[in-house]
């Protein structure tokens, strides 16, 4: 008889399943209740210097530097409130208030977490109304832009 906890089938990951989660000190504890249409931006690049070593011409010596970070792009979202501007507005009197994000990676079942990105203090950089269209009944967003400071990815 074949033991079904080893049988688990590996599925791919499908990126047309997330959720954005950000927490802001002093604003609300969860800024954003949206839902986007697409996430861009979630990239560490590792800067590399090549050495040669003199009288070896077969040879090059890489040495590893700092990571830098790339900048989220979230489009066409929906929202039921608007903490997301009072945060992009309080940054401009309190640069000290950063946030932390999470992008959630789920299962095509829609409820099963396959993955969790979590970016570290993170800052407004772009907020984007959408053109006004009087029959769209939901507060709307058009673009968010966050820098980040950190990227870690934290399996389930």
């Amino acid at each position: 008889m074949a033991n079904p906890e080893k049988e688990q089938v590996a599925y791919p990951f499908t990126a047309f399943n997330f959720a954005v989660e950000i927490k802001v000190d002093g604003v609300a504890m969860q800024v954003v209740d949206a839902a986007f249409a697409e996430c861009d931006g979630l990239e560490m690049t590792m800067d590399v210097k090549t050495i040669r070593e003199g009288g070896n011409n077969g040879r090059q010596i890489r040495l590893t530097g700092p990571l830098t970070f790339g900048q989220v792009t979230m489009k066409r979202g929906m929202t039921s409130n608007l903490e997301l501007w009072d945060w992009f507005n309080l940054m401009l009197t309190d640069q000290s208030l950063r946030a932390d994000a999470e992008v959630v990676i789920f299962a095509a079942d829609g409820a099963t977490e396959r993955a969790r990105f979590q970016l570290s203090r993170c800052v407004p950089v772009k907020l984007k109304s959408p053109p006004l269209n009087a029959k769209d009944g939901a507060v709307a967003i058009e673009e968010l832009q966050i820098a980040y400071e950190k990227l870690t990815l934290k399996k389930p």
